[in-house]
Order: C-alpha cells, then structure tokens, then sequence
C-alpha cells in the first residue's frame, strides 16, 4: 500500500461503508450502546458481522466464558432492536506469542471476508475490547492488512502515565500485532481521551429509561451496574466504545478531533515504545462530548 493510500484510507469515510464489529459485549454496560449506536447509523454503515471477543474479569470465569457471554449478549441486543446479523464466536484465549494465530469462527470469517475488499474499497473493522480476534488473522493472513481499516479503543493516551487499559492489557501480543501490521489503523485512547464520554443516572432516567425496549434495557443495565458499588453517591460512567463507531461518522469533525502520527507500539512493560515503527496512524485526541451524547440519544429513542 502507497502511503497516500494508507492517508486517505484514516480518514473519515465517505458515502456508505461496511463494517464489522470485534466486542467484548458482556464486559460491562458500554459495548451494548456501541452496538445499537453502529446498527442504528445504518445509514452509512452496514454492518456485515458481528464478533465476540474474549475478556476476563469479574463477570466472566476464563477469556472462553467472557467469549461465550459475549456473544449470549450479542444475541439479546440484537434480539431488543428486531434485528439480525450474523453472529460470530470469537477467541477462546488470548495470543501465546505474536506469530501464533488463535483459530476461530471470527477470525476465519474475518480472513475470507476481508479478501472480498480493496485498499480502495476497504472493510472497516471496528474492535472494542481485547484484539485478539483480528490479530489471530492477521497472523495467518498477513495479506488482508491492506484490505481492512482498523479502529480500535484501546490503550491510554500517549501522554498518560502508563497503558494499563483493560482491552490492551489483557492481550499485549495482539495489539501488538494489529499495531505493527501494516493495516490503517485508527485508535481511540482510553484514559486521558475517551475518559470524558460519560453518562449521568439523572441522564439515563430522563432520556432513555423508559422510552422503548433497547433504551430502557441499556439505560436500566448501567444504572444497575454503578449502583452496585456508587449507591447513594453521585456517579458517571464512561460509554467509551460507542466513539470508536462515532469515528466512522465523524464528517467534519462534528464528534472528535484527530490528527496522524507514528506509530508506537506498547510494550510489555505497560509502557509505548519511544522509537516509532514509522508507519502513519490516525490518534484520536479530543471527544466533542455532547455533541456525540445526542446523537447517540436521538439514535437510541428511533
């Protein structure tokens, strides 16, 4: 791929694009409005598939169990909103080393997918938690690189002290992998960046609970969520997956402001290297917040 190509492949899309979708749905309460909010912007993005990511934390027993859950929650939003997508299982874990490919049915559907598309005409590939999933086929089909665009929320910001993000920290090697692949590769950092895109209960009560399945199902979930350990306290949370679908509809810089830099890769010591690999990414630096939270509200209420 020409770097002129790679530079017009991060930036925004014109027109209608597909997309895929990598997410650790049962996680927490964010990947369920990024989901609604991509099959809701159907009016430029067609979504093509669906698939579950590993994750292993409080609610899940091992990386398979959060695929497993994932993937069940999938299911459930799609069931809220009437629709239907196809629906892929994801890794069962996380990459060993950064040439070993863990085989799925999302990663295999990935690779041939992909083979359908262009630098031209790419498939946009939108991952919202552990990497694992794209990395796998990448390392067994390193030729797609120049076919796809990723956008991943993942990492902190360059200027934040450390890179201990959860979907970065969990599978190292793959984002690793997905970094120095040669793939357009847009990111969303995590704290410092899409920390600000938060959501109140007062908010949640008034513009969503209520109003129809999906929005009181979405509104409902966060609210349990918090309330379990901020009960009683005032409380936000951070929804910070529906930006990285925010970032295929950001015409005119109406949701966030971006600029290209170098890539540098994060080590293993939760730390990016200093020395860059010298190939141009697109870094996501500032959230229009309430720009993007009505947005995401009128979409939700249609």
């Amino acid at each position: 791929m020409t770097n002129e190509q790679r530079l017009k492949n991060l930036a925004v899309p014109e027109g209608k694009i597909d997309v895929v979708l990598d997410t650790d749905t049962y996680n927490e309460i964010d990947d369920q409005f990024a989901l609604a909010y991509l099959l809701r912007s159907d009016d430029k993005l067609d979504t093509k598939a669906i698939y579950a990511a590993p994750f292993f934390n409080q609610h899940s027993e091992s990386p398979a169990d959060g695929m497993e859950k994932s993937y069940e929650e999938i299911k459930k939003v799609l069931s809220l909103m009437g629709e239907e997508r196809r629906v892929f299982k994801g890794s069962d874990r996380y990459l060993p080393d950064e040439s070993t490919p863990v085989p799925s049915p999302a990663a295999e559907d990935l690779i041939e997918r992909a083979k359908l598309y262009s630098p031209e005409k790419p498939l946009y590939v939108v991952a919202i938690g552990a990497i694992t999933n794209v990395a796998s086929a990448l390392i067994k089909a390193p030729e797609i690189a120049e076919n796809i665009v990723i956008v991943w929320l993942g990492g902190n910001a360059r200027h934040y002290h450390d890179t201990k993000e959860f979907n970065m920290q969990q599978d190292i090697a793959a984002a690793r992998v997905v970094m120095n692949s040669g793939a357009p590769f847009v990111q969303l950092p995590c704290m410092g960046i899409v920390s600000t895109f938060t959501v109140s209960a007062p908010e949640l009560e008034y513009w969503l609970k209520d109003k129809n399945p999906l929005a009181d199902y979405l509104a409902r979930n966060t609210i349990k969520e918090a309330e379990a350990y901020a009960s009683g306290k005032p409380w936000t949370r951070v929804i910070w997956d529906v930006t990285a679908v925010a970032w295929l509809i950001n015409d005119k810089n109406r949701f966030m402001l971006s600029r290209i830099e170098k890539t540098r890769l994060p080590s293993y010591d939760h730390h990016y290297e200093e020395k860059d690999t010298g190939t141009d990414m697109r870094y996501v630096y500032h959230i229009w917040r309430d720009t993007l939270m009505e947005d995401l509200v009128n979409k939700l209420l249609k």
